[in-house]
């Protein structure tokens, strides 16, 4: 089995310096630099302010990025206005590169929407609580652009699903591979390996490195270093080209490392080593890229300054605005499931404002 960072792409080191490649290159002006610095300091406090919140009882629960901020806003930056997002429920940091408020997502958390966004408007769609059940919805979707003509010159699309490593063992995802390889579908799949599917470490669910099974199925897989966002950038612009001119899929396995719980309902010290998590803090996203702007002169004390006044501003409006959510009405989760007056549902709706109804004060 090869070592991660074999067959690796990776174009900024750890200690952020630049790397050359020969296939992929970093193209970026300085204010577009500074810009995904910016991306990667603010995701990171809607984070931690979100998991905050959790820890306060104000969220039900909260699934964290901490450590996956390049993958997430390398590959979001990458993609065109018109490709669509297929996430999971961990993608905040590709939600805020398509400009979808924090506060939708925390009200998901929170349980007062189911989602709250229009995907249309951010080609962004719902998170997806299913495991890998998104990459399926994401190639027939792929599928539906190429046979509207929108592959290939011109007013190209593409699509991109985001997975995690415990992901690529479900039937879907496989299923996913098979389709979007026998149709050549314009869709990029993206699995961020942050190396536990929840308790199970990815050496436990593939022999062999995640990106060499796209070769199975027909269609390429690269490996990037997750945590480099100048590579992640490179690497899914190419992949989403390459859907975009009608050459098919690419699988991109970002390799990176979740720092903190599956979710907040897990404690992860009770299967990984104090070590492992200590190791991958060297390879902080975020700092690497503070080094590389401040090594190169490309960014000053007072550009930290203001984004540490900005990340401040955008934890009170998360914190400010979760506080301020209103209940739902509870049998306002009845509304909308049917187009048309469906009996069995409206019995059970008369069912649950009886029993609302038998409380003091009730609802009916």
């Amino acid at each position: 089995m090869l070592s991660p960072t074999e067959d690796f792409v990776q174009l900024l080191t750890p200690e952020g310096e630049l790397v050359d490649h020969p296939e992929y290159a970093s193209e970026f002006t300085d204010a577009e630099l500074r810009g995904l610095y910016r991306d990667l300091v603010l995701v990171r406090r809607i984070d931690a302010e979100a998991t905050a919140l959790q820890r306060q009882g104000e969220l039900g629960i909260w699934a964290s990025l901490l450590g996956q901020e390049a993958a997430q806003v390398g590959s979001g930056r990458a993609l065109g206005p018109k490709d669509h997002v297929f996430p999971t429920y961990r993608e905040h940091g590709v939600a805020w590169c398509r400009d979808v408020d924090p506060l939708r997502l925390l009200g998901l958390f929170r349980g007062v929407n189911t989602g709250g966004w229009d995907p249309e408007a951010h080609k962004f769609h719902l998170y997806t609580i299913v495991i890998g059940a998104q990459t399926l919805h994401a190639t027939g979707y792929a599928m539906g652009i190429q046979r509207d003509g929108l592959v290939g010159e011109g007013n190209a699309e593409a699509v991109i699903a985001y997975f995690g490593d415990g992901a690529t063992s479900q039937g879907d995802v496989n299923e996913a591979f098979i389709w979007a390889s026998s149709f050549q579908a314009p869709v990029v799949f993206f699995c961020q390996n942050n190396q536990w599917a929840i308790s199970i470490p990815t050496d436990k669910q593939s022999r062999v490195p995640l990106y060499q099974r796209a070769r199975g199925f027909g269609f390429p897989g690269i490996r990037v270093d997750g945590n480099d966002v100048l590579a992640v950038h490179a690497v899914t612009r190419a992949a989403l080209d390459r859907a975009r001119e009608g050459s098919g899929p690419t699988f991109i396995e970002a390799f990176t490392y979740r720092m903190g719980a599956h979710t907040t309902s897990d404690d992860p010290t009770r299967y990984r080593i104090a070590a492992e998590v200590e190791a991958w803090k060297l390879k902080d996203p975020i700092e690497r890229l503070r080094s590389f702007l401040v090594r190169q002169g490309k960014a000053d004390q007072a550009f930290f300054d203001e984004i540490a006044e900005e990340s401040d501003q955008l934890a009170k409006h998360v914190r400010t605005g979760c506080l301020e959510m209103a209940d739902p009405e509870p049998l306002s989760m009845f509304d909308h499931v049917y187009a048309e007056p469906h009996p069995p549902l409206q019995a059970q709706r008369d069912s649950f404002a009886a029993y609302l109804a038998s409380f003091e004060g009730g609802h009916e």
